[in-house]
């Protein structure tokens, strides 16, 4: 099976996650796509993220729609408060899938910028394939200078401008995916009691209004 991580804050989920999803699941052939809230992730620790229960249900919703589409816990919040990291993620998973299981890591290009940011990032590279979705406006010289240089293929190896071939491993770079939406952007609407009809599933909609997320001084994330 092809089987892809999709991580994100999902706070909340949008259309273009969801976009972005249907269009590598097009390109890649993917099985699955294994939608996974992060529980507690390192670099937004300070943040004041929507509670974790909140922020599965409307990925559980959002996927309800595309039997490729599957919510996960695999990082859900852990008992003693410690963040997750994607390494330690991509490990567990691999432990349960087969040998002959194909394993992509889906991110934005602005998220996978940061990588170098990670925990053992460079690890990363050798268990599995990156599909990394561009933006209009993006160069994708900007991945290359993102790559560890010891996994930079020499001249004539290189692949081309959509794939980079990393020994192991392959980063594919998705185009035409156009998404402008925001989660904070979003967030932003229900607090100025704005409509988001468009901008996330019409059952994430009811969801937000029902238990009044982003609302300030009600519950969920203010």
């Amino acid at each position: 099976m092809n089987i892809a991580i999709f991580g994100g804050t999902f706070d909340p989920i949008h259309s273009g996650h969801l976009r972005a999803a249907k269009a590598a699941a097009r390109r890649f052939r993917l099985d699955r796509i294994l939608f996974v809230p992060s529980g507690t992730p390192p670099h937004k620790v300070r943040d004041r993220l929507t509670p974790f229960p909140h922020r599965y249900a409307m990925v559980a919703l959002a996927c309800g729609a595309d039997r490729r589409f599957v919510p996960s816990l695999l990082e859900a919040p852990k008992r003693d408060g410690r963040p997750h990291y994607s390494i330690e993620t991509v490990r567990r998973l691999k432990k349960s899938l087969g040998s002959r299981d194909r394993i992509f890591f889906l991110i934005g290009a602005d998220a996978f910028l940061d990588l170098p940011q990670w925990k053992q990032y460079r690890q990363l590279f050798s268990m599995v394939n990156f599909i990394v979705v561009s933006r209009p406006g993006f160069s994708s010289r900007k991945i290359w200078k993102t790559l560890p240089p010891e996994l930079v293929p020499p001249r004539g190896r290189q692949g081309s401008s959509q794939m980079i071939r990393l020994g192991r491993t392959t980063l594919y770079v998705l185009t035409g995916v156009n998404s402008p939406v925001a989660s904070h952007e979003i967030r932003k609407s229900v607090r100025a009691g704005r409509g988001v009809a468009g901008l996330v599933p019409p059952l994430v909609e009811q969801y937000i209004s029902k238990e009044a997320l982003y609302r300030p001084g009600r519950r969920g994330r203010t």
